[in-house]
């Protein structure tokens, strides 16, 4: 998927895109004049962070990045407020495309689907105290790159950011990073959670992140992710090609993460983890919610010709039987295709991303 022998030499110049040099020209950072920065700078002058961040005005999309040629984001960083995680749709578009590839609230590209912060560290993506996000998802193109953030909420927004990326190399032949986000809300009754939706295209699955509203009592995590792949989903009678055994299996814990004693506890490792727990307060916080990850990086899922994904709910009811739940689920599912666009999701509502 990527390189990963740091001591390879290559014909790939690092350029970097922020406030401080928006279009990443080689010796063009710290020069601006004015932005965020300007008046606590005053006494300073040009090149001591005059401008460190944007504002993105309500129902406006700020363009984070714009590239020409090919090469590969290698990095991005980004904060802002708690308040905007659900509130701002993070957008990538690679080699021209009009539709884009990536269409995912902040919040939710970086794990923190819940508008409350929860330490992730893991090797693709880190959010640390309180609310510095990093992705490390190559993001290769060989015709031009475009990174956007739309302010969906009614108030204007402070973002700052860092992206980082390599200039020229050939990305003929890689695969486009595309990020996906749905909701169910509630989930219909004896209906499945869809991930990915008959994508079209060669290439691989690599990644799952999914934001958990619980709304009954008792262990919701029976139910199995399932791939069908390459002309399973068409069959008459669908059955996929990969089935889990059971959503906590699938993290890559068990037994219901319960530890004895303990109840839920929360781990964070490279490449899975349930690293969220949040739990009822007793007055307001009245469901428990959780937010879990797990990236298909060294065991990624390929595909020839299609994949759709989907995820039962399920508890458990009396006499031992399995429970249909209707619970709150909202998920980002990432891959790489032989294209820079696929069939998405309608572009969500502020109103369909609100946590309630």
């Amino acid at each position: 998927m990527f390189n990963s022998d740091l001591a390879a030499l290559r014909d790939v110049r690092t350029r970097s895109i922020s406030p401080e040099n928006p279009d990443g020209a080689k010796g063009g950072g710290g020069r601006a004049t004015e932005g965020t920065g300007a008046e606590a700078a005053r006494d300073l002058g040009v090149g001591w962070k005059v401008s460190p961040s944007v504002r993105i005005e309500p129902g406006q999309t700020y363009d984070l990045a714009r590239i020409t040629g090919s090469g590969r984001i290698t990095h991005l960083w980004l904060t802002t407020h708690t308040d905007n995680w659900r509130r701002l749709l993070l957008r990538g578009y690679w080699d021209g495309a009009s539709e884009p590839a990536i269409e995912v609230p902040v919040g939710d590209f970086f794990g923190q689907g819940w508008g409350a912060f929860a330490q992730l560290s893991s090797a693709m993506v880190a959010a640390n105290p309180h609310g510095g996000f990093n992705s490390y998802w190559p993001m290769p193109f060989a015709d031009g790159a475009r990174l956007s953030i739309e302010n969906l909420g009614p108030e204007p927004v402070i973002v700052y950011f860092q992206v980082t990326y390599t200039d020229g190399g050939d990305e003929v032949g890689t695969g486009r990073l595309h990020a996906q986000w749905r909701r169910s809300n509630p989930l219909p009754d004896r209906a499945t959670h869809v991930l990915l939706d008959d994508v079209r295209g060669r290439g691989q699955y690599v990644g799952t992140y999914l934001a958990w509203g619980v709304n009954s009592t008792g262990w919701w995590g029976e139910g199995e992710i399932k791939f069908y792949l390459d002309g399973d989903a068409a069959q008459a009678e669908p059955y996929p090609t990969i089935c889990g055994t059971g959503t906590e299996d699938y993290i890559g814990g068990a037994w219901n993460f319960d530890v004895p004693g303990q109840g839920y506890t929360e781990f964070t490792t490279p490449y899975l983890g349930l690293h969220q727990v949040l739990r009822p307060d007793g007055l307001y916080a009245s469901q428990q919610r959780f937010g879990m990850y797990r990236w298909h990086v060294p065991d990624p899922i390929h595909f020839e010709t299609d994949l759709t994904v989907d995820i039962q709910a399920l508890g458990w009811r009396t006499g031992g039987r399995y429970l249909p739940l209707r619970d709150d689920i909202a998920s980002t599912a990432l891959f790489y295709l032989d294209a820079p666009s696929a069939a998405r999701p309608p572009t969500p509502t502020v109103d369909q991303l609100e946590i309630l």
